[in-house]
């Protein structure tokens, strides 16, 4: 890795400011400079390729805490606009190399005084095979280097996240170390993290609660798009306070920078388009941003995607077929003190569930799902207040609907869903024994509603929450702790006595907290441990369900008496990164008090479904996972990922339903900066530890290959991939999938995705 900065050039301004950078001391150079736009600071330079000294168009350069970022043109320039005076770090990623960071001081009086001159920084990347020291926000105080998380997290994005891109985000994470997805087809995929899904998996929208209804159904898949994401970040355990105690499995952050931070200098953006030959589908995605007046940008984007139904080596998966729709539009007014905006987004999505099962229609079931939400963001973080360096607002209100369309366009079932949530946070730097530290609160109001031939009673929900989180920084060992308390109110309308118990009110409050420690050795090795006490509130499905789920084909029934989980996780994991190698390996165990499923009773509803009712009994989940990524040389890498996790209740030992088996993958992979290829073996061991309504699943190996060039046409940057998927067309079963016993997991496919940057 090398980056060379040089002064040369006289100002394009004869007002313009000199603006010298006091680089890190690793770098060659000791300063590099910008340039002064009327509204501030603009940083300007170049990206290049360190062995041919070539421009790099298609390169993110990006101030890391701050949220601005640019896309270098066909000559590799790039600017950074609205730059305040002070210390920053840049970061440069494109495809193919490794990724930099540079440490600069933009206004410094003294290099004012020094520099008579402009300067244009050069920054080189050196091609790698791997991809090195990502940046992570998810449930971090500030944004950090993945190495540096106090937790297990992954980070998706780039080549990675255009070849593993499907129609949901579970199916495009499923690859991941301690994922897995739940599948009712090709549309309908839930996440799993460490075996837990439903509610205690957390996903948020630019660091928001999506505010769908995915935990209260197999087949309500969740109601996100990932084609248009920049990156998808994980964070894997029950650490996440900033959030809520609820996520006892693990966060899920899709990142699309909904509300810009910044008005860029030139028009950004991208455009995707994909095709899959197993589904048939085309889709199609675009996004952009633009400033519309001197400190108002504006992002729009649109996608679109449509499939047929799934083709198997067994045969045709009928009714899996779909159509979606998503589309939004951000702006922002960024001032010196910081920056307020507001975006909205309108989401649809219709498709089919496959029929076959005991008890539902011969024929499946049409959903349809419509989103429609709307999201108000203040930041101040120029001007500081009292110790806090950075407070934020968010204001966010989600409309939401979800209709099961039986034979004959009947209404089968029908939910309804309203939400409102306020946040507050804020950050400060160094404040006494503190590294670093946030405080937060949290308000929500929601509002479910139920149709159809549910008689489940339309429900409101009130939520409060007090956060802490503060850091030690002790050189090489960092400590982190926090507190969060929660309080849950879930109002039924009216006390009744029902088949299923007394339907009441129900309060619920409680104390989570966590404790981690990291150890950074000089040699690029962390060791890192954390225990996390958090609680989960029963979901208002668990509390007060009743009636049929045909699309779920089950006929739930819920349980007014329930009390919350409260779940104790323990990991404990080592990183490794060098040059050449990364590597990480976590253990893990979470003992959940109360663990709360639903229960075969044996018996058939008066339509033939069998009947499950929620009970909660004491549960543990253990297991690891592992990731290495090596870099062989001379552009060869090769890339392994393992995961496996048991739940088991305590009491009897009886295992728990949809908990995958061990599962992972190797990969060989030849890469040069313009183009690469890779071959890859997918593999899950036998599946004979099942639940109630479970089957044993046979083990498998499916091999892939896929095939990517990278090239500049018009200036920008374009990556076109080709993926064959199940090479050898094997037959083969995902134990979480619900349509296994119809049919097998998809045939023999070609996936083709192309994707410009500019």
């Amino acid at each position: 890795m090398t980056v060379r900065a040089f002064v040369a050039g006289i100002c394009r301004s004869p007002l313009a400011l000199v603006l010298c950078f006091a680089v890190a001391p690793a770098l060659v150079s000791p300063h590099v400079c910008a340039q002064e736009a009327e509204r501030g600071h603009v940083f300007e330079g170049h990206v290049r390729d360190a062995g041919t000294g070539e421009p790099l168009a298609g390169a993110q350069v990006s101030v890391v805490g701050r949220g601005t970022r640019a896309v270098t043109r066909g000559d590799g320039t790039f600017h950074l606009t609205g730059m305040a005076a002070g210390v920053h770090t840049l970061r440069a990623d494109r495809p193919g190399y490794r990724g930099v960071t540079v440490v600069v001081v933009v206004g410094s009086a003294r290099a004012r005084r020094a520099v008579a001159e402009s300067a244009e920084v050069v920054i080189e990347l050196s091609p790698s095979p791997i991809a090195l020291e990502d940046f992570v926000v998810t449930a971090t105080i500030s944004e950090r280097a993945a190495t540096e998380a106090l937790r297990p997290v992954s980070v998706m994005t780039g080549d990675v996240l255009q070849r593993q891109m499907t129609a949901t985000v579970a199916g495009t994470l499923a690859s991941m170390p301690g994922l897995a997805a739940t599948r009712m087809g090709p549309s309908v995929a839930q996440p799993v993290i460490r075996g837990l899904s439903g509610d205690r998996v957390l996903m948020l929208e630019d660091g928001t609660a999506v505010g769908d209804a995915s935990n209260q159904g197999a087949d309500h898949t969740t109601a996100l798009d990932p084609s248009s994401a920049r990156r998808i970040e994980v964070v894997r355990g029950p650490g996440a306070l900033l959030y809520g105690g609820n996520a006892l499995g693990g966060v899920i952050n899709v990142i699309r920078d909904e509300i810009p931070t910044a008005a860029p200098h030139h028009l950004t953006g991208a455009a995707t388009l994909q095709t899959q030959t197993a589904t048939g589908s085309l889709a199609g995605s675009a996004s952009a941003v633009f400033a519309i007046a001197e400190r108002v940008p504006l992002r729009v984007e649109v996608a679109a995607r449509t499939a047929g139904d799934l083709k198997t080596p067994a045969g045709t998966l009928l009714n899996t077929d779909g159509e979606l729709w998503s589309g939004g539009a951000g702006t922002a007014y960024v001032a010196d003190w910081g920056r307020l905006g507001t975006s909205f987004r309108g989401y649809r999505n219709h498709y089919g569930i496959p029929g076959g099962f005991v008890g539902g229609h011969e024929e499946g079931v049409r959903i349809e799902m419509e989103r429609v939400s709307s999201k108000f963001r203040t930041v101040a973080d120029e001007r500081p207040v009292g110790p806090f360096h950075n407070l934020r607002f968010d204001a966010t209100h989600t409309w939401y609907t979800h209709r099961e369309i039986e034979a004959a366009g009947i209404l089968g079932t029908l939910f309804e869903q309203q939400n409102a949530s306020a946040d507050v946070l804020a950050r400060h730097r160094r404040w006494g024994p503190f590294a670093a530290g946030a405080i937060g609160g949290r308000v929500s109001w929601e509002d479910f509603g139920y149709g159809g031939s549910l008689y489940t009673p339309d429900t409101r929900r009130l939520k409060a929450a007090l956060y802490l989180l503060e850091e030690v920084d002790l050189g090489s060992v960092q400590i982190e702790s926090g507190l969060r308390y929660d309080w849950t109110l879930a109002d039924p309308g009216e006390d009744r006595v029902s088949d299923i118990g007394e339907i009441r009110d129900r309060r619920f409050h409680s104390l989570s907290g966590s404790l981690g420690v990291l150890y950074k050795y000089a040699s690029g090795l962390v060791l890192g441990a954390s225990v996390v006490r958090a609680f989960r509130t029963p979901d208002v499905t668990e509390l007060y369900s009743e009636g049929p789920h045909l699309a779920a084909y089950v006929f739930e029934v819920g349980n007014p008496s329930l009390e919350g989980e409260v779940g104790t996780g323990l990991d404990v994991f080592l990183r490794f990164e060098s040059g050449r190698l990364r590597a990480e390996v976590t253990g893990f165990h979470n003992d959940i008090r109360n663990h709360i499923y639903g229960e075969d009773t044996g018996r058939l509803s008066r339509v033939l479904l069998p009947i499950y009712q929620f009970r909660g009994s004491d549960a543990v989940f253990s297991g690891f996972e592992a990731g290495v990524d090596v870099d062989a040389g001379r552009g060869v890498a090769l890339e392994g990922v393992a995961s496996s996790v048991q739940g088991s209740l305590k009491g009897t030992g009886q295992p728990l339903p949809l908990v995958p088996p061990l599962k992972g993958h190797v990969a060989l992979k030849y890469e040069k900066p313009s183009w690469y290829v890779r071959a890859e073996a997918e593999m899950a061991n036998r599946q004979d530890r099942v639940g109630e309504f479970e089957t044993s699943t046979r083990g498998y190996t499916v091999y892939n290959a896929a095939a990517g060039v990278r090239f500049t046409l018009g200036g920008r940057l374009s990556v076109l991939t080709v993926s064959l998927v199940n090479a050898a067309n094997t037959e083969y079963r995902n134990h979480l999938s619900r349509v296994k016993e119809i049919m097998p997991e998809a045939a023999r496919g070609l996936n083709v995705n192309y994707r410009v940057v500019f």
